[in-house]
């Protein structure tokens, strides 16, 4: 973790990578060994490459390779080079991939890492700083891409798939479904987050880590101002950081060839994958995530685990709305004892991208090298709760041979749950499923609307007339139940509340 430094003196992201690299190598006991047996190399997708592909030009330049541009500052020679598609899933999803690899015999040992120099990149923009990131390397890599499509341009026009702007929509719906006054899920909220700063703030890697009481997280002021309600800026992931985190996979047979001590071995006993329906507008409700309590589940059962045998926790935690839905799908309580972060979580660690969970992953190896008959469980979450992989790790050898799961019994189930319909050009009667409101320098910009129509219980997105009136309305009271009407106003719809 970078902080306090000039952009001149920073590294840049694949630099950030391989400094992260180069530790995890050096904590084998062996770097020049494992380095020079690493058969395969997974960097995680930096978040300036996560929108469009090809990627966008970048105005400092970028590494045009990026697995080899970190493999060659750690004096690597992969013959498998892989960039990552998009998603915070995807660091336990690399891991889970490597691991089924090497159990195959496919190869014998992968590294997976990331890191994103975006604090960076803010202040050189800020302090007109001409940086020169630009890499070129002709080996051959294989690029994954953007990945699944988690927004059609439909929903992009209301304001879907910006994740400031959607994970409100699951928010309020919890807030409704609770019965909650704003100020009452406030308070609940930051009762819900503040262990999580309680955590960050003795982590020596977080970027936001000043300790923050409940009050103050729940207070709105000019600082702690609105962003999309009911979210305050402390309970959003912050992704202004410069982070960056590796692990190392390989096999026990290969890990004593390599001289690597037992004590340092964490061993990967259960995981599974899964995802929602990738579209926001076509899941089955704001208040669950099916895929995330499915998949976590069959990670357990593959460890031969319950919740119960779990030491330590680190959920996904872009935002309050992803926490409490992982604990009801799970079965956990908001204030289990044994806590649900090892890192501090997105608005406090940090939000490094794509990146985040490898650092959980990693935090959680630490604790538990600390307390070796210790298990402990990562959730991983990418899009907007779309899509999800898990992990359960201990110090414990395995019982038996270790063998990827097949996940695809798992994600039928899923598919084959009753989602609604959904149309782009609703017209009629509707009811608000659910709803936010956006702001922009402390001042309330535009509605978000997830509605249904009377008469067919389709289910449609809209935005509402910008009129403050309106937003106060909205702000003050629940709008969720608000009937009204909805109709096209040129290429967006427009829900008018009666």
């Amino acid at each position: 973790m970078e902080k306090g430094k000039s952009p001149l003196e920073s590294l840049p992201p694949m630099g950030i990578a391989a400094a992260a690299g180069q530790r995890a190598l050096a904590d084998t006991g062996a770097p020049n060994q494992v380095a020079a047996a690493l058969d395969a190399l997974v960097s995680v997708r930096i978040f300036p490459d996560s929108w469009n592909r090809p990627r966008d030009p970048n105005p400092f330049g970028r590494a045009e390779n990026p697995p080899f541009a970190i493999a060659s500052r750690l004096g690597a020679e992969p013959e498998l080079g892989i960039y990552g598609n998009v998603g915070g899933n995807t660091p336990q999803k690399y891991i889970n991939e490597m691991a089924g690899r090497i159990a195959s015999g496919e190869i014998e040992m992968a590294m997976v890492v990331g890191g994103e120099a975006l604090k960076t990149a803010q202040l050189a923009v800020r302090e007109g700083i001409d940086l020169d990131w630009q890499e070129q390397d002709s080996r051959a890599f294989e690029d994954l891409g953007i990945g699944e499509p988690l927004s059609t341009p439909h929903e992009f026009a209301h304001g879907l798939g910006v994740p400031i702007q959607t994970y409100p929509l699951f928010e309020n719906a919890l807030r409704h479904r609770d019965q909650h006054s704003l100020q009452a899920h406030l308070a609940a909220m930051a009762t819900l987050m503040q262990p999580f700063n309680a955590v960050a703030s003795q982590n020596p890697y977080a970027s936001y880590g000043e300790p923050r009481s409940a009050q103050e997280l729940a207070r709105v002021t000019a600082e702690n101002r609105f962003i999309c309600l009911p979210y305050p800026k402390w309970m959003n992931a912050m992704d202004g950081v410069n982070q960056g985190a590796a692990v190392i996979l390989t096999s026990v047979a290969k890990a004593r060839e390599l001289g690597i001590s037992e004590d340092k071995c964490v061993y990967l006993h259960g995981c599974s994958e899964a995802n929602e329906q990738l579209l926001v507008s076509e899941r089955l409700n704001y208040t669950s995530s099916p895929a995330l309590g499915m998949n976590t589940r069959q990670a357990l059962v593959m460890a031969g685990k319950t919740l119960a045998d779990m030491d330590c926790f680190d959920i996904y935690s872009c935002f309050p709305s992803a926490v409490a839905i992982a604990c009801e799908e799970l079965g956990l309580a908001r204030d289990d004892p044994r806590g649900l972060t090892v890192t501090g979580g997105l608005p406090f660690f940090g939000g490094p991208g794509n990146n985040y969970s490898l650092h959980g992953i990693v935090s959680m190896v630490e604790k538990l090298r600390r307390k070796p008959t210790a298990f402990g469980l990562i959730t991983a979450n990418g899009g907007y709760l779309t899509k999800h992989a898990s992990g359960v790790y201990s110090c414990q050898p395995l019982a038996s041979e270790w063998q990827l799961p097949d996940s695809s019994s798992v994600q039928r189930e899923v598919d084959g749950l009753d989602y609604p319909a959904f149309t782009e050009t609703p017209q009629g009667d509707a009811t608000i499923e659910t709803y936010t409101v956006c702001f922009k320098r402390g001042e309330p910009k535009r509605a978000i609307i997830i509605g249904r129509l009377l008469a067919s219980d389709e289910r449609f997105v809209a935005n509402t007339e910008a009129e403050p009136r309106l937003f106060d309305d909205l702000i003050k009271h629940d709008g969720i139940g608000r009937r009204g009407q909805v109709r096209q106003y040129g290429e967006l719809n427009l829900f008018e509340p009666v």
